[in-house]
């Protein structure tokens, strides 16, 4: 779903003779979606175990993440 909306999110900005109500349903599609990322993130973060955060090395600005973690 959330890829036909990001394709009907892209169609409707693109378009210069867009409607006002249709940019405005996009919106409110799209908060929704947000919201439910939102929630799905939250739970699943809750399920993780507590662990202590990775030591920051020299002067970096936080913990380093391997390119692998973002797929």
């Amino acid at each position: 779903m959330s890829g036909e909306l990001l394709e009907h999110a892209l169609e409707v900005l693109g378009d210069k003779a867009a409607e006002p109500n249709e940019v405005r349903l996009l919106t409110m599609d799209m908060t929704e979606a947000l919201r439910d990322v939102r929630r799905v993130a939250i739970s699943r973060g809750h399920r993780l175990p507590l662990t202590d955060p990775p030591a920051c090395v020299g002067d970096d600005e936080g913990p380093q993440l391997p390119a692998a973690a973002f797929g």
